[in-house]
């Protein structure tokens, strides 16, 4: 196996610690959400604007960062601003205090990980599917804080969530310290249209593709432990089953560098969201029975992992230079922005007018569209021939 990069601990530590506090955030905030009295109507409005800062953050601080080409100074302001947001958290237990105080936070929360990314791919060079060996840290850390919490939370109660997050936050701005800003290889590339590259029929695809595989998530980061707990499952037992979905994911990431050049990134991307639709299909089907669960859990690999890996490499490849920056904001503003946000609002508004099943039964159907249309309009792209593993 090849030999890490110079900066890979640094790097990996701050995805270790932002995944960590995803960690904290999406097992348990519905449940902290639920705690405080809030009707799933309402879990589902708040998660949603948690989300939809993405669908702006992102985009503006991508244009920050192409102008500025201060990635990572940007991630420290946002990581500081983000925390004495988040504070106000335990003063806000009404509706619309809570409304404010998540979508102050989601905006500077939300603006981080994309220069993260681009940071990372700066850092890889020419080595750009070493992105899964840096990236399995983030998976690694919310392993840890998934585990971790689940005791914690059930013996000392969910009360305890926001100074947990509070101290996660800190340490990515800790770790964020110890890394510096590096220009990535086409940063000399100053006529590339950002419009342009948008419009091309195989970014449409991958972008469409991204909006509605995360939309497909909704029920899942939203929902997916108020279901379990509908099924009896334990805080313990919940907070495994969300920890093999990582387990998972960290060993497709550990595979991605071998796996991507391989069979291509394409041909991955669909695989990911033909599986992804099995998984939804089995979650809403057989929730009962814990060993399809498992199964199901463990093709988190694919409906994130795999999907994340390829997407991300075929977003560095479309948007370099002067647009990597927005580029990668606009991935994340139309899938964890766009998509997330519309899912978990679908997913609280459906809740209890189709059920709990029929929900994830519509996230299927969602995601076998994502897979359709992709295939339907990025299918010119794979009759090119190239051999860069792309297709």
């Amino acid at each position: 196996m090849q030999k890490p990069f110079a900066g890979y601990g640094r790097l990996s530590s701050i995805y270790f610690f932002y995944f960590a506090c995803l960690g904290a955030l999406l097992p348990y905030w519905s449940l902290y959400l639920k705690h405080l009295g809030f009707t799933a109507g309402q879990i589902g409005e708040l998660s949603a604007v948690l989300l939809a800062t993405k669908i702006v953050a992102p985009g503006i601080w991508g244009w920050i960062a192409d102008h500025t080409s201060q990635q990572i100074r940007l991630i420290r302001i946002a990581m500081l601003a983000g925390m004495g947001t988040f504070a106000m958290v335990l003063l806000a237990h009404d509706y619309w205090a809570m409304l404010i105080v998540l979508a102050g936070f989601g905006f500077f929360w939300n603006a981080a990980l994309p220069q993260f990314e681009a940071a990372t791919m700066n850092h890889l060079g020419e080595d750009k599917y070493g992105y899964g060996r840096v990236r399995l840290w983030g998976s690694v850390g919310f392993i840890v804080s998934v585990s971790a919490l689940a005791p914690l939370l059930q013996s000392h109660g969910i009360g305890l969530l926001p100074w947990a997050i509070l101290v996660l936050l800190s340490c990515i701005f800790a770790s964020s310290l110890l890394v510096q800003d590096k220009p990535g290889l086409a940063a000399h590339d100053g006529n590339t249209s950002l419009l342009k590259t948008c419009l091309e029929p195989s970014v449409l695809a991958l972008l469409l593709a991204a909006f509605l595989i995360q939309m497909s998530h909704g029920p899942y980061y939203t929902f997916f432990s108020i279901y379990l707990e509908e099924f009896g499952y334990s805080h313990n037992a919940i907070g495994q089953l969300w920890s093999l979905g990582v387990i998972s994911e960290v060993l497709l990431f550990f595979m991605a560098y071998r796996l991507l050049p391989k069979f291509g990134a394409n041909r991955m991307l669909v695989l990911a969201m033909l599986l992804t639709a099995l998984r939804w299909w089995l979650i809403a089907s057989f929730a009962d029975t814990l060993p399809v669960l498992l199964l199901a859990q463990i093709l988190h690999a694919a409906s994130y992992g795999l999907f994340h890996a390829s997407a991300i490499y075929l977003i560095d490849r479309k948007f370099s230079g002067n647009i990597q920056g927005r580029g990668m904001g606009i991935y994340s503003c139309i899938s964890f922005g766009l998509g997330a946000s519309l899912g978990s609002l679908v997913s609280g508004y459906t809740w209890n007018a189709i059920g709990s099943s029929g929900v994830y039964m519509l996230a299927t159907a969602i995601a076998a569209l994502a897979c359709f249309q992709y295939v339907w309009l990025a299918k010119p792209a794979w009759r090119l021939g190239r051999h860069d593993g792309t297709v």
